[in-house]
């Protein structure tokens, strides 16, 4: 009984194969050699060649585009299992062969047949399909003396892959599976596989470290990272006073980075949710007191831009006495003693004199 969910041939496709060089690999390579002796055969370097055109390969592979066959079979060519070479007068057009020779009775078979005239320089592969899979036809574990032939080269090469980088690569490709007793039909295939990614990976993380650089002295927001932080309800005031001591700090660090937008607006955020918090509660003019003490929330914010808490604490007595001696009223002590705290800081850690002045524009007596 014929089910109707299967109304033509199927593909049958051997597993191992498909494991070896890829799936879809697998697929063009079995249509390929059933379509080949489906066709006139043309005999050459003892393999059996088909001119076949891109039509006959869409009507064959109706779940690929063109394009994707042309990708999958310059993917066998790549690796040597498929043979190609142009026919005169057509692009439509090629003669395709599986790498492998024909035996005696292929060849009389063959022979047989009608024979097209032959291109006048005929297309030769170096790679054998022994460079693909074992030629036991089982799977090994890969010598400790292994070596990969000219032709893997050849192909990284295409890839603009360098050869000091391959042979580079070699010497951890044996230990790794050699360590892990793996074994494979095609140690060739698997090394190129291992060099391509290795490759890709090196050059995203050179890209990557060409993209970061070390805190620049004169280092300032962008626009948009301001806007951020003032449509978040900061002061414009606030922001620009945070600069010198994000900048001082990272330069301290030595640490590169290359989205120190982002870690501004971090840090503007965390040090204004403290600053409101320490002076919410604080809003009516007044004296200081002469028993004032900091809200502990103050000696959180001064920590975040890596002021010592002892050195904070030491400013207190000056702080209190140089208010009480001008006598003026103010909504939020905290808030001055911050401002304090912060051009002391400044002075004793000696800032160069374009920071320094940076910093006190808005002198904490103001």
């Amino acid at each position: 009984m014929t089910s109707s969910l299967i109304p033509e041939r199927p593909l049958l496709i051997s597993p191992t194969l498909a494991a070896t060089i890829g799936l879809e690999e697998a697929v063009l390579l079995h249509v390929v050699s059933e379509l080949v002796l489906q066709h006139p055969p043309v005999v050459r370097e003892q393999r059996r060649y088909a001119e076949l055109n891109d039509e006959a390969l869409i009507v064959a592979l109706p779940f690929w585009t063109l394009p994707d066959i042309k990708r999958v079979q310059k993917s066998l060519q790549d690796l040597g299992l498929l043979l190609m070479e142009p026919v005169a007068g057509r692009t439509d057009s090629c003669l395709l062969a599986i790498n492998q020779k024909l035996s005696g009775k292929a060849k009389a078979t063959a022979a047989q047949r009608p024979r097209t005239p032959a291109p006048a320089k005929p297309f030769t592969s170096p790679v054998t399909a022994a460079a693909i899979v074992s030629k036991s036809g089982v799977a090994a574990p890969i010598p400790a003396n292994w070596q990969p032939d000219a032709t893997l080269f050849d192909q990284c090469s295409q890839r603009n892959i360098p050869r000091d980088f391959v042979e580079r690569e070699l010497s951890a490709f044996i230990l790794y599976h050699r360590d892990r007793g793996k074994s494979q039909y095609s140690w060739h295939h698997t090394f190129l596989n291992w060099v391509v990614s290795g490759w890709e990976k090196q050059r995203s993380q050179q890209s990557t470290r060409v993209l970061e650089s070390t805190m620049p002295a004169d280092w300032q927001p962008s626009d948009d990272a301001v806007s951020i932080l003032e449509h978040g309800g900061i002061s414009l005031g606030y922001i620009e006073e945070a600069v010198p001591e994000f900048v001082l700090y990272w330069r301290e660090k030595g640490t590169s980075g290359s989205e120190w937008n982002s870690r501004f607006i971090a840090h503007v955020r965390r040090q204004w949710e403290r600053y409101t918090h320490a002076t919410e509660h604080d809003n009516t003019p007044r004296p200081i007191p002469r028993n004032f003490k900091p809200d502990p929330a103050c000696f959180d914010v001064l920590a975040m831009a890596n002021i010592d808490a002892d050195f904070a604490e030491a400013q207190v007595i000056e702080f209190v006495l140089y208010w009480q001696d001008r006598n003026e009223i103010h909504r939020s002590w905290n808030s001055k003693f911050l401002q304090h705290v912060k051009y002391k800081w400044a002075q004793q850690t000696q800032v160069g004199k374009t920071l320094l002045e940076r910093i006190t524009d808005r002198s904490w007596a103001d």
